[in-house]
């Protein structure tokens, strides 16, 4: 008798493409209409309708009713990273999508991926914090350092809130543009939050891009150049 998790079901369920199409539309971590999702799948709603109810009964979205729409997100951050991976993996192997366009040079810079930052400069950052000793890397885990810690503290975070929590505080999401991890967890979406309060970036409206103001990748890059010293943190405008 087979025991462990039916990998088959979810498969079957990313696999239709007009699903898939949905699934990667949420992984900007907002919560979109079914009128949305189906215009972004190319069905009519009502087929939509029928995908997302597959979807739900599977707990891979959650649809909440406001009014007379209904707004759906993603099942939570574990099928976030599914589907990072599924990306990662056809980006390496499998046939490529064409889309052109500017905000594809976009995407690949600095992109959500469900509730943290993902692409080039969320790549880098992870190296440059490991380099510092910040976090810590071994095999396919991370850690945060108690130097670490105190840094982010500096940063505005409060790692040690972050750590009581039911979510793992570091993870290693592999990206689907780069091939190499960027920071997943709690930390991941907490660092997110800080630099966009900060004004360091904003979100590209009906996009996944997250686009760093001038002053903001300055602050940033000034921030990763400091190997834990004390210093402040700047607020940029928009």
């Amino acid at each position: 008798m087979r025991s462990g998790p039916d990998i088959a079901l979810l498969a079957a369920l990313i696999g239709d493409p007009a699903r898939a199409h949905m699934l990667v539309a949420l992984m900007g971590g907002q919560a979109l209409t079914a009128g949305e999702l189906a215009r972004e799948a190319g069905v009519t709603l009502q087929t939509g309708s029928f995908h997302l109810a597959r979807l739900e009964a599977a707990g891979v979205v959650v649809v909440r009713k406001q009014g007379r729409h209904r707004y759906v997100s993603l099942g939570g951050p574990e099928i976030a990273t599914v589907l990072e991976a599924l990306m990662a993996a056809t980006a390496a192997r499998g046939p490529q999508r064409v889309r052109p366009g500017p905000a594809e040079p976009a995407l690949r810079e600095a992109r959500r991926c469900y509730d943290h930052l993902a692409g080039e400069v969320a790549v880098a950052m992870l190296d440059r914090l490991i380099d510092q000793g910040a976090i810590r890397s071994s095999e396919d885990s991370l850690a945060l350092t108690p130097a670490g810690a105190e840094r982010l503290e500096q940063f505005g975070i409060d790692t040690a809130t972050l750590g009581r929590g039911s979510r793992p505080l570091c993870r290693p999401c592999l990206d689907w543009s780069a091939r190499r991890p960027h920071l997943a967890g709690s930390l991941g979406k907490a660092m997110l939050d800080r630099m966009l309060e900060l004004g360091w970036a904003r979100p590209d409206p009906g996009s996944r891009a997250i686009r760093f103001t001038s002053a903001g990748r300055a602050n940033l890059q000034a921030w990763l150049a400091d190997s834990g010293r004390q210093g402040s943190v700047a607020r940029v405008a928009g």
